[in-house]
C-alpha cells in the first residue's frame, strides 16, 4: 500500500505525463506502477519514510531489491521512472533535491534482437490461410506488421482511414502520440483490402465510416494481447520451432532492410526511433551480410 500523500503526488505526476507530454495510457500506467512499487518498498522498509526525506540510500536499497528478480534493462527503466518523478517534485517546489539524480543506471547487457530470416518470414506469412474472414484479418495483420515495421501497439491502434491505398502509405501514431507516415507494400495493402471487403460483404462493416482497422469477434478493436496469441498459434502451425513475438516482426523488418543496403538513418525514420542508437542495435544481427560484403570487396582476403 502507498500512503495518501505519496499517492496524491504520484497521481499529479502521472497526469502531467499524459497532459503535458502526451504519453500514452500504457506508458502512464507503467510509470505509475514503477513509482508505486518504489514508494511501497520504502514504506515497508521504514515506517517514517516520506518523499521529502528520501535519500540516495533509499534509491540504492530499492535497486538492490530489484536486482534479485529483474534484468538490468528493467532496473534501468524503473530507476528512470523514479528519477523523473523526483525531478517533477523538485520542479514544482514539493521537495528541494532529487535523491535519484546522482544514482547511475545499471550497465546494460548488449543483446541481439530476436528476428526471423527472410525465408522463415516468408514461410510464416505464406502459411496463413485465407478461407475465413478471421484468416484474412490475420494475414493482413502480419503482412502489415512486417511491411511497415510497426510496433504491435501502433498496429492495434490503427483506424480504417489511416490506410492510404492510392499513395501506399499508413498513418501511424507512435510513442508520445507522435504521428508519422510509413510506406507499406502492395502485399500488405492487398491483404487489408481483401479482409475489409469480406468484412463489408459478410458482416456489414463497411469502409464508409472510420473505426478500428482490425476487429475482434465482437467487432471491437483487436488488442495487442490477442495479436500476440494469434501469432503464437500461427508460428506453431507453420512448424517454426522458435519463439516469435509481434516485436520480432519489427526486428525482422529492420534487419532485412539494413541487410539489403538501407541507410541506418532511413530505417530510424521508418521505425519512428527518437535516437539513432536505438536503431543501431539492429546492425549487430547483420554481421553475416558484412562478412559477405568483405569477402566480395576486399582485395586481400
Amino acid at each position: 500500500m502507498v500512503s495518501g500523500h505519496a499517492r496524491k503526488m504520484i497521481t499529479w505526476f502521472v497526469e502531467s505525463l499524459s497532459f503535458e507530454k502526451g504519453y500514452s495510457a500504457n506508458t502512464c500506467r507503467a510509470y505509475k506502477h514503477d513509482i508505486e512499487e518504489f514508494v511501497s518498498f520504502n514504506e515497508r522498509s521504514e515506517a517514517s519514510f516520506s518523499l521529502d526525506k528520501a535519500t540516495p540510500l533509499a534509491i540504492r536499497g530499492y535497486l538492490f531489491f530489484l536486482h534479485k528478480k529483474n534484468r538490468k534493462s528493467t532496473m534501468a527503466r524503473k530507476l528512470s521512472a523514479v528519477r523523473s518523478f523526483f525531478r517533477y517534485l523538485v520542479k514544482n517546489g514539493i521537495i528541494a533535491d532529487n535523491p535519484a539524480e546522482t544514482i547511475l543506471s545499471p550497465k546494460q547487457e548488449k543483446t541481439i534482437p530476436a528476428y526471423l530470416t527472410v525465408d522463415d518470414m516468408f514461410r510464416l506469412l505464406d502459411s496463413i490461410k485465407t478461407d475465413k474472414v478471421q484468416d484474412l484479418r490475420n494475414r493482413a495483420i502480419f503482412e502489415t506488421l512486417y511491411s511497415g515495421g510497426l510496433r504491435v501497439s501502433e498496429l492495434a491502434g490503427m483506424n480504417l482511414f489511416d490506410v492510404d491505398y492510392s499513395n501506399s502509405v499508413l498513418r501511424i501514431v507512435g510513442k508520445g502520440n507522435k504521428e508519422r507516415i510509413v510506406p507499406v507494400g502492395r502485399k500488405a495493402l492487398d491483404a487489408i483490402s481483401s479482409y475489409r471487403t469480406r468484412l463489408a460483404n459478410g458482416y456489414g462493416a463497411g469502409s464508409d465510416k472510420n473505426g478500428p482497422l482490425f476487429l475482434n469477434l465482437k467487432n471491437g478493436r483487436l488488442s495487442t494481447r490477442s495479436i500476440a496469441r494469434i501469432l503464437n498459434k500461427l508460428v506453431k502451425d507453420c512448424g517454426l520451432f522458435t519463439t516469435v513475438s509481434p516485436h520480432a516482426l519489427r526486428h525482422s523488418f529492420a534487419t532485412h532492410m539494413l541487410d539489403a543496403g538501407a541507410d541506418l538513418r532511413e530505417v530510424q525514420e521508418l521505425l519512428g526511433h527518437k535516437s539513432l542508437s536505438t536503431t543501431q542495435k539492429y546492425t549487430h544481427v547483420s554481421i553475416g551480410r558484412l562478412m559477405e560484403i568483405y569477402d566480395n570487396a576486399h582485395p586481400r582476403k
